[in-house]
């Protein structure tokens, strides 16, 4: 028999099954990932600590068995309705008892930095111990002054056999109640699938059978006609966001088309703002594509216009038209590279001098003083080839494009080598004639 923290038939499922000991907990490796985790509960001894992981993976009964095993008074409060005022009645409570208080802050990212900031001194001063529950990558939902005095673990999703062990205990629970209650064991397979590493979830769904006044045994069939889908899990502004669009752009960066229209389904089906991609899309053309194909630039730009122009459904179709472009056009970021060159090297050289013959000359006094002469106009000149200097005369020549052997670049690089070997030997030709 499990230990149960609510044992009452009147509690939703998921709380009727929640573990009360650790060993009870399905699907995190305790014995040697989190093994802390079980010396610290042997040893009564509580730190302040964040859980980060998806919905339903066990973060609140992970840190309340934690909590509880210290023996120190403990206090739950969520983010979403808590504020300055109930945390400073819980440390009220620690100077009067002269007890460090242990406070579980379930959906702690949704505490502003400055609600953040007033847990820090409570903290410094042993008064509070801080266990935290977040669906959000700490590093970007909480202060870093918070992070440095809390160890984070890290809590990854449940695989479909933990499910399917839990949804069996849950289906246990339910035959107490409900003797004539089953499910098929596809259903159960599919259902632990159907919940994508949600445990809280494939209890309310299960629990939603229980109920139903339905057929107390369940097919796959009928399963899968009463659950609804559930929602994909995405936060524009979190982790989730970022992980996609990395998966995106490197799935396109490696020239994998299936892969990329793949993870741009998913941004859009998790309701990812289009035009969002486009700008994403026409940034991977100049960093990763370059001018190893030039169109590509073109076509992320139609598909913005596109999709501007016919909203969404019918305009995401250009976003497609475009990631698959992008995928299998040929790949050179030397432009980009080259880009951060010029920028280094302008910064390191921002005060030199602008060679008096590229100088403009708009009036008496500045041609009078050498602006412009000796400036040679390309278009007089065989091949549009001159040989005068375009760097700062305090400065080398300076190679900063450097074309790779792929697509229309290969094309450009013999350019600009034809362009270096007609210049070098216009100014080799100047030279012999000045030393004669």
């Amino acid at each position: 028999m499990l230990g149960l923290g609510f044992p009452s038939s009147a509690a939703p499922l998921p709380h009727q099954l929640r573990p009360a000991l650790l060993h009870d907990v399905v699907g995190h490796d305790f014995a040697h990932k989190h093994r802390w985790i079980v010396e610290a509960i042997e040893q009564q001894r509580v730190v302040s600590a964040i859980f980060w992981g998806p919905p339903g993976v066990g973060k609140t009964t992970i840190a309340t068995i934690i909590a509880k095993s210290s023996q120190l008074p403990f206090h739950i409060l969520s983010a979403v309705s808590a504020g300055k005022k109930e945390i400073q009645d819980i440390v009220a409570q620690a100077e009067a008892s002269g007890r460090p208080q242990v406070l579980f802050l379930d959906e702690i990212h949704r505490f502003t930095k400055a609600q953040q900031d007033v847990l820090l001194p409570y903290m410094e001063s042993g008064r509070l111990i801080l266990i935290g529950a977040t669906t959000e990558n700490p590093s970007f939902a909480l202060n870093n002054a918070l992070l440095s005095r809390c160890r984070i673990v890290v809590l990854e999703s449940l695989s479909k056999d933990d499910l399917q062990e839990i949804l069996d205990r849950g289906i246990a629970r339910l035959q107490q109640q409900q003797p004539q209650f089953s499910l098929d064991n596809d259903a159960v397979t599919w259902l632990a699938n159907f919940s994508n590493g949600d445990a809280r979830y494939a209890l309310n769904m299960l629990e939603s059978l229980g109920s139903s006044r339905g057929a107390q045994r369940w097919s796959l069939d009928a399963v899968q006609l009463h659950c609804t889908e559930k929602s994909i899990q995405y936060d524009r502004d979190g982790e989730q966001h970022y992980d996609l669009i990395s998966a995106l752009h490197k799935s396109i960066r490696s020239s994998d088309v299936q892969a990329a229209l793949y993870w741009l389904a998913r941004m859009l089906e998790a309701g990812e703002t289009p035009l969002y991609l486009a700008r994403r899309l026409v940034r991977i053309a100049t960093e990763d594509v370059g001018l190893a194909d030039p169109k590509a630039l073109t076509f992320c730009l139609d598909a913005e216009r596109m999709f501007s122009f016919l909203g969404s459904p019918e305009g995401e179709q250009g976003l497609f038209q475009a990631a698959a472009y992008l995928a299998l056009a040929p790949k050179s970021n030397a432009l980009y590279l080259a880009e951060k060159a010029a920028r280094k090297l302008a910064r390191e050289t921002h005060t030199a001098d602008v060679p008096i013959h590229l100088r403009n000359a708009p009036t008496k006094m500045m041609k009078d003083l050498g602006y412009g002469q000796a400036y040679q106009y390309a278009h007089d000149y065989k091949n549009g080839v001159v040989t005068q200097k375009h760097f700062p005369d305090s400065m080398e020549e300076q190679t900063l494009y450097q074309p790779t052997t792929r697509g229309f670049e290969k094309t450009l690089l013999e350019r600009q080598q034809w362009l270096l070997q007609k210049r070098n030997h216009q100014r080799q030709t100047l030279q012999n004639r000045q030393e004669k």
